[in-house]
């Protein structure tokens, strides 16, 4: 099954890490328009960015596993309107010295069979980490 895995480094606690991943305000300020979210096993998730084509687009989800500063989650719906329906995000992270290592693991789902929508989403994840640090780190 194709997948996409991404590893960033992050001069930030895992805890500021962990703030940016499960709150509202921590994904607006670098990935996402709007988050609405219950960060807790079984919570819903929604996101909106803009697609494509300029419209707002929302993706659905779960949390499936929540592990506070350690690890997450997230189940995309099956009947999202999103591309990466049906798909699984995770992020571990982990203390490395001075820093936190951000590990991204996306996986399952149509979308990622594709090779030019899986190109896409890899290109779209590793920007994503990279506008991570750069809120964290104040780049």
């Amino acid at each position: 099954m194709p997948a996409i895995r991404h590893q960033i480094s992050i001069a930030a606690t895992p805890k500021e890490v962990w703030r940016m991943l499960t709150t509202a305000e921590g994904l607006e300020g670098w990935l996402v328009d709007e988050a609405r979210m219950d960060a807790r096993a079984g919570g819903r998730v929604v996101w909106i960015s803009e697609g494509d084509d300029g419209e707002p687009m929302e993706e659905r989800g779960i949390f499936h596993e929540v592990r506070p500063t350690r690890s997450l989650e997230i189940a995309w719906d099956s009947t999202s309107p999103a591309p990466s329906k049906g798909t699984r995000v995770q992020f571990q992270l982990a203390r490395h010295g001075g820093e936190t290592r951000v590990a991204l693991l996306h996986s399952g789902g149509g979308f990622l069979d594709d090779e030019e929508q899986r190109a896409g989403a890899e290109s779209n994840w590793k920007a994503a980490l990279k506008s991570l640090r750069s809120s964290l780190e104040g780049e």
